[in-house]
């Protein structure tokens, strides 16, 4: 056996390093290296072909009883997963600190133990008298759960094995959790690591359904090793500002059903609401029309949801150089739009600040907003405000065309079951039948219509 080696973690990224360095190489964090446990390096002459247990392999259509889903409670909560929880799966759920993560979790547990779930709630963060106070807080006191407060896995693990395995356990969070049989303090890179795999072990064996919560660094990636969010079967983010009462659920992986779907909830008094129609929590307050306004009916996984687009221009009487402020949406795509503008169209908007928000603090990554921002910064431009029942949807090429987008159908139902009457949009797309669909073929097209506009 050869002498073990030596080597150094990234506690922000997870590179592997065989001497300590202030800098990591990769991530260019400081001090974030730390010793891992020696890694024992064999010998080529070990075969590992002999001595094992022979492996059963089983057909693909083996017949056998479907895994049935377990609703959580929360029809928002479903929908992010798919449909429910699947019996042995691991959900790994990430957001920053105070958005909400604990409560959601605390409200579906005591759901599910409430519907005949058995359903463990271990925390490692707070003590069991805290948990019990947030219980208190939200009406949950009198949820069947079984509730302890613990950082060893050791000690976890033994427990669930001596009792009926439960239908729901989380854990709360799996930076906080340590095992004995690994060197390093709780949350190093090791630890996360191998804590997370005994308990997702343990989650397979047994059909627990199991959700681990997670830090997020100061980029609002989830803390540890990336190999982290490879071992669980769902990788879940809980988002938004703590200044606006909406929270959203979103589904970044899926091993059981699609990506990208969204649960809506709004923070209240008693914990957080499903929120069943977001488009009307996005859109709430436009009265009157104003200037720089649009809708933009955007598609988030298989639901629509209608969100406001505001623009503002300024002029600048001197030569200072102007500014270009974007929430909500990419900076390097509103100066694209703005470049087409100019070129294409004829738009002055060098000599002018440019400002541009997504209303309730929504962020917008598709590019099928490119027309609604579009009409949104001519419509500020030319101080004419667009009809209050329109929506706008395409993406911008940077010839000036308006190129089609995915689900346009979605999108106009959306909006004429909301109670728009006028869609605008790529030329071939389909639109409902109960919306008035006027067709844009090249951005010109769009200036002229919202020039027209009374």
């Amino acid at each position: 056996m050869a002498k073990a080696k030596r080597r150094y973690i990234c506690q922000a990224c997870g590179s592997v390093s065989h001497r300590w360095q202030g800098q990591c190489p990769d991530c260019a964090e400081w001090n974030t290296l730390a010793e891992d446990a020696p890694a024992t390096v064999f010998s080529l002459k070990h075969d590992l072909s002999a001595g094992g247990r022979p492996v059963t392999f089983e057909p693909l259509d083996m017949p056998g009883a479907p895994l049935e889903r377990r609703p959580t409670g929360l029809a928002e909560f479903d929908r992010a997963l798919g449909g429910g929880l699947v019996p042995g799966s691991a959900i790994l759920m990430g957001g920053d600190p105070g958005i909400g993560k604990s409560t959601l979790l605390l409200q579906a547990a005591a759901k599910i133990a409430k519907a005949g779930g058995e359903t463990v709630y271990v925390s490692g963060e707070e003590a069991a008298g805290q948990v019990r106070l947030r219980a208190s807080r939200l009406g949950l006191a009198d949820a069947p759960i079984k509730l302890a407060s613990a950082t060893s896995v050791r000690d976890i693990l033994t427990t669930l094995h001596s009792m009926t395995p439960p239908a729901f356990l989380v854990i709360d969070s799996i930076q906080t959790m340590h095992s004995d049989t690994i060197e390093g303090a709780p949350g190093t890179v090791s630890q996360v690591r191998g804590c997370a795999f005994e308990l997702i072990r343990y989650a397979k064996e047994s059909g627990t359904a199991l959700v681990l919560v997670g830090h997020v660094t100061k980029d609002g990636s989830i803390a540890g090793p990336r190999v982290l969010e490879h071992m669980v079967d769902v990788v879940m983010s809980f988002e938004g500002e703590r200044s606006h009462q909406y929270r959203i659920l979103r589904a970044l992986k899926n091993r059981f059903g699609a990506v990208d779907e969204i649960g809506v909830f709004a923070m209240a008094g008693q914990g957080l609401e499903e929120v069943r129609n977001p488009s009307m929590l996005f859109l709430s307050g436009r009265d009157e029309p104003l200037a720089g306004s649009a809708v933009f009916p955007a598609l988030e996984g298989t639901r629509p949801v209608l969100v406001e687009v505001q623009a503002l221009i300024v002029r600048l009487q001197s030569g200072a150089t102007p500014r270009r402020a974007v929430v909500g949406w990419d900076s390097g795509r509103l100066a694209m739009l703005l470049a087409v503008l100019e070129s294409r169209c004829g738009l002055n908007f060098s000599s002018a600040e440019v400002y541009l928000n997504v209303a309730g603090g929504y962020r917008l990554s598709d590019p099928a907003a490119d027309v609604a921002v579009a009409a949104a910064l001519v419509s500020a431009l030319a101080d004419k405000p667009l009809p209050t029942n329109s929506v706008w949807f395409g993406e911008i090429s940077l010839a000036g065309e308006v190129r089609p987008v995915a689900h346009a159908g979605l999108r106009t139902k959306e909006a004429a079951k909301l109670g728009f009457g006028i869609g605008v949009g790529p030329e071939d797309a389909d639109g409902s039948s109960d919306l008035n669909y006027r067709g844009l073929k090249q951005l010109a097209n769009l200036v002229d219509r919202v020039m027209a506009s009374p």
